[in-house]
């Protein structure tokens, strides 16, 4: 398999489209589709920027949760609260803006933030780390007019419960998982 252009198709206000032209192991020609959060200048910037982060929260022993209407998927879901990275921003300051604006939550202390991963990989080159954390504070609704967020702390009983009817990000569920199993 070899890359051999791109060409941009798109320019949305928050994702890019681009065409990839590529040889498959037959050495046909093929055309593959992915969108990208980041501007891409060429073949060689594909997966290589970090977005933005996923955060596993804790307080007291309970794992923070936001139920949140998706409209990617059209119906609520239980995700992580996450976030782009704004320009120049560090990991830390985009932990305590995102708490802030989708929770109203404090960062009490950061417990560990994984290396970047792909978001979608059949469909895009997103990448973004998973920080854990344990946060403070009361909730409060900072979110814009265009977000539908409830978050909440939930005890390991109530996400078993949770796991077996609920919709999940995938991210959220597999945190949800090892929360349930006392990994977190």
């Amino acid at each position: 398999m070899e890359l051999i252009k791109m060409e941009k198709v798109r320019n949305g206000k928050y994702l890019k489209n681009y065409e990839l032209t590529y040889r498959n192991k037959a050495g046909k020609e093929k055309t593959y589709e992915i969108v990208s959060r980041k501007e891409l200048s060429g073949i060689e910037d594909i997966g290589k920027k970090v977005s933005g982060l996923s955060i596993a929260a804790v307080n007291n022993g309970k794992l923070l949760l936001l139920r949140e209407f998706r409209m990617g998927v059209n119906q609520i879901v239980y995700n992580l609260c996450a976030g782009m990275l704004e320009e120049g921003e560090s990991f830390e300051q985009c932990i305590q803006r995102e708490l802030y604006e989708e929770t109203g939550l404090h960062l009490k202390k950061i417990i560990d933030i994984l290396p970047a991963s792909y978001a979608a990989v059949a469909i895009s080159d997103t990448k973004t780390s998973i920080a854990f954390a344990e946060v403070e504070g009361e909730f409060e609704d900072h979110t814009s007019e265009n977000e539908w967020i409830e978050a909440r702390f939930y005890t390991k009983e109530e996400v078993k419960e949770l796991l077996k009817t609920a919709q999940f990000s995938s991210r959220a569920q597999i945190i949800a998982y090892f929360f349930v199993q006392g990994a977190l």
